[in-house]
């Protein structure tokens, strides 16, 4: 019976996303801008919440939990306040003026935009490319994440595999049913959900263990080392090196850049960025300090299990901790369906109709990129079975790839100088450099305590300047279009 009713509410919960999906579908237009972003109409409260919702992902609620759990509290300092600041700092540098941008030539993806400027598909291939490289491991993050979590809360009853498909389904039904407009309104409800019940879940328990002094007074018998700064763990390379590749790499995720583009006004983009940080704080510091707490509270958290769902079990009611994870679920599904909308226009738009077809009707557009949603979740699902790394491991694996597109993407942004040679060739060595951290042993994970990832920033900076100080434009490249009357309204 227990089981049946933790299945009922999240069930009951993904369908009505669905519900809001299917209502926004009849609102949408049948047209690439409109199926992509809204046809660039969006609010602030829907902007603000939509991008919330997409990064409250399986990194969020059960990576970070995980992290403060074993690690102890800091890494509020790294995801609430730096990587807050950080990412509100680049929504207005990279983010208006890629707004700037779309407004006038109508671009739909990163890809487009450099393009465009560049006068190259082969750029523009590049940037698709890695971006759906580094898109698949975030996708199958959220397959993880709801598998582990309806396993942890159901106590084995429903496996991992069937909480792993379940929230496939979903967003693939949903992706395909409601484009940008159904997952931003979706988005603002789960958004807002997911922070009251966060805050609802963080006080109940709280409440049950004697308060905020008990919690805290048996961690530290537990754990004294999680109450002082720093330690083996929380250097301050490592807390500057994640934070500055979080900050970077979700400004260049696909879900999240294309945001950048949707918004309906300068205004909306601006008050949006100002707000950023303020949501950032009220939600990582419940969820974080929930699995900081829970090391002193007595809490059983079997190897390879999460934090976070395990909590919620002991201390509060089956109806609420089903609710909570029900909402946590929704907000994988927030990331994963805009990821797959965002990767579709990616494919579709950057990788086959360039090289493939370029008189591609909008008809055979709207097939080609449902039918590259149903493909690409699919097979990052199977992957998921596999289990390969922690939830941890995946986050910063997609953080730091992406991270590796956004100092190239800035100087171009912003540089007249950039020649197509020098963002080609910084993107490049770049990435190459950051797998090769990743796949080969004798290329090091860190230098000096400095992350590859953020190294790879550097050296993909360093090489897009040089090459583009001694390359000259090629005669087709469009120079003036990023600079010249951007700024009229």
């Amino acid at each position: 019976m227990t089981v049946a009713l933790q299945l009922a509410i999240i069930v009951g919960y993904l369908l009505l996303a669905l519900a809001i999906g299917l209502v926004a579908y009849r609102l949408t237009e049948r047209t690439a801008e409109d199926f992509y972003l809204a046809s660039r109409t969006v609010g602030t409260v829907v902007l603000l919440f939509t991008t919330f919702a997409t990064l409250l992902s399986a990194f969020t609620f059960f990576a970070g939990p995980n992290v403060a759990y074993r690690e102890g509290p800091e890494w509020i300092l790294v995801m609430g306040l730096m990587d807050g600041i950080i990412f509100a700092i680049l929504w207005y540098v990279i983010g208006y003026k890629q707004w700037l941008l779309g407004r006038r030539y109508a671009y739909v993806t990163l890809g487009e935009m450099l393009g465009d400027r560049f006068a190259s598909r082969r750029l523009r291939g590049l940037v698709a490319g890695v971006s759906l490289l580094w898109l698949f491991p975030y996708v199958m993050l959220q397959q993880v994440g709801a598998g582990t979590a309806l396993q942890a809360l159901t106590e084995g009853a429903v496996p991992y595999a069937v909480g792993a498909g379940l929230i496939t389904a979903f967003m693939i039904l949903y992706v395909v049913v409601a484009g940008f407009r159904g997952i931003a309104w979706t988005d603002t409800l789960q958004g807002a959900f997911m922070l009251a019940t966060t805050w609802v879940a963080t006080v109940w328990v709280l409440a049950v263990v004697g308060g905020p002094d008990a919690a805290t007074a048996a961690l530290e018998a537990e754990a004294a080392h999680h109450l002082a700064l720093g330690g083996d763990h929380y250097t301050p390379q490592w807390m500057l090196s994640t934070a500055i590749v979080i900050g970077f790499g979700v400004a260049m995720f696909p879900q999240v850049n294309q945001r950048f583009f949707a918004a309906g006004s300068r205004t909306v983009l601006k008050r949006s960025f100002a707000l950023w940080p303020i949501l950032c704080v009220l939600l990582f510091v419940p969820s974080f300090m929930l699995g900081a707490w829970a090391r002193g509270l007595d809490v059983a958290v079997p190897a390879g299990e999460n934090v976070l769902p395990v909590v919620l079990a002991e201390f509060t009611p089956v109806w609420f901790a089903a609710l909570v994870i029900a909402g946590a679920m929704a907000a994988m599904m927030s990331s994963s369906d805009s990821m797959l909308l965002s990767g579709s226009s990616y494919f579709t738009r950057d990788l086959y109709r360039p090289f493939v077809e370029a008189d591609l009707s909008d008809r055979r557009e709207d097939l080609l990129a449902r039918v590259g949603v149903v493909v690409f979740a699919t097979a990052s699902f199977l992957v998921s079975l596999v289990n390969p790394a922690t939830l941890f491991e995946l986050g910063d694996a997609a953080f730091s790839g992406f991270a590796q597109l956004a100092l190239p993407v800035t100087v171009a942004l912003y540089w007249r100088g950039t020649t197509r040679a020098g963002i080609t060739t910084g993107i490049l060595v770049s990435q190459l450099f950051y797998l090769s951290s990743l796949f080969l042993a004798v290329v090091p994970g860190s230098y000096a305590s400095w992350s590859a990832g953020l190294v790879g920033m550097g050296l993909g900076l360093v090489v897009t300047v040089g090459i583009s100080l001694v390359t000259t434009p090629a005669a087709d490249e469009r120079q003036a279009i990023y600079f010249d009357g951007l700024g009229a309204d």
